[in-house]
């Protein structure tokens, strides 16, 4: 007896999450964790409550409402989202992953710098599955945790902002805007111009400009561009000793 009921409270405990809804400049947004770390960001737009969440439907999961194992999340959240910090450093517990391959691109868009993108065909490349482009996109649209997993930083080779979140590019946008990434209105999408971003040179110690003679004029799939010079020393890159972006900045 005494047994079954030990298991049955490490099944609860495991099954927990402490979830707290929170105010933010992007709309209302919902952070879970459980024991071993973050599980869950959702952004509740357009009036949904919890009732109405993926949280909410998941299975196999006992949300519990309480803010204070959340509470210090939220501030850091919110300095991130409004400029004044630059990474999360959270434990994350990636149980909400639909699949081992959800999980793999979860992991690998996790490494994505701040003030950084990639395209979706990079990551599928990069996960040794060169075809799978659309399953990448399908995996980061399920995202259980964005901002944190920064799917944000994720585009169409096209540099097209797409995916996000259901469709919330607007949010997409804004985060990258935060991060100094310039995405361009156009009359069907937003778009992250390549004449406007720094790249990682192919060998990946440097970062050049656009029109440097080590950049190919067709981008390859692994590409990785910068918002700015920072951001690509931030990342361990150095300026590229042929173009000189430290001298020769980008005019936007």
């Amino acid at each position: 007896m005494r047994e079954r009921l030990e298991t049955r409270l490490a099944d609860l405990r495991r099954r927990a999450l402490v979830y707290r809804i929170f105010p933010s400049p992007l709309g209302p947004i919902l952070i879970a964790r459980s024991e071993e770390g973050v599980t869950c960001v959702e952004y509740l737009v357009g009036g949904r409550d919890f009732a109405h969440s993926r949280l909410a439907r998941m299975p196999g999961v006992e949300p519990i409402e309480d803010g204070a194992e959340v509470e210090g999340l939220y501030g850091e959240l919110l300095d991130f989202v409004e400029g004044r910090r630059s990474r999360l450093a959270w434990p994350l517990d990636l149980r909400l992953a639909r699949s081992d391959f959800h999980r793999a691109v979860l992991t690998a868009t996790a490494r994505i710098p701040y003030g950084a993108v990639r395209s979706y065909a990079g990551i599928a490349r990069e996960l040794g599955r060169p075809s799978a482009t659309r399953a990448v996109a399908q995996a980061l649209r399920w995202n259980p945790l964005p901002i944190v997993v920064p799917c944000h930083r994720v585009i169409g080779l096209s540099g097209a902002l797409t995916g996000y979140a259901g469709d919330k590019l607007t949010l997409k946008q804004r985060l990258l805007s935060v991060e100094g990434v310039p995405a361009v209105k156009t009359a069907h999408d937003f778009r992250v111009p390549r004449d406007a971003m720094y790249v990682r040179s192919p060998d990946g110690s440097a970062y050049c400009l656009p029109s440097c003679t080590w950049i190919p004029a067709e981008p390859p799939h692994e590409l990785t561009l910068f918002g700015s010079p920072a951001h690509a020393e931030a990342a361990g890159l150095e300026p590229c000793s042929d173009c000189h972006p430290d001298l020769h900045p980008i005019s936007r």
